[in-house]
């Protein structure tokens, strides 16, 4: 009896990569984007984007605002980023 593993997004690493590639921003750029160059390195994008590590809810908020997106889009395997990025939040800020 041990605890079960949380569920993970298992789409989540690449819509991180598409976001960034559809923004033509490198992993330093987009770090400077979502304004979080003084918390973060280059290697954390790094790591998002290849599934290693998750993202801290605040990273995805920001990748989220930048993509026009909702956040649910992120993180539910069942919806996809729209085709052209970036898009029209459903919701208001």
């Amino acid at each position: 009896m041990g605890i079960r593993p949380r569920l993970k997004p298992t789409q989540l690493a690449k819509k991180l990569l598409r976001i960034r590639e559809a923004l033509d921003l490198s992993q330093n750029q987009m770090l400077e984007r979502i304004g979080l160059e003084d918390q973060l390195v280059r290697q954390n994008i790094s790591a998002y984007e290849r599934g290693e590590i998750e993202p801290p809810l605040p990273v995805l908020l920001r990748y989220a605002e930048e993509a026009g997106v909702c956040t649910d889009v992120l993180i539910d395997d069942r919806k996809k980023l729209p085709a052209k990025l970036p898009g029209t939040p459903k919701h208001k800020p």
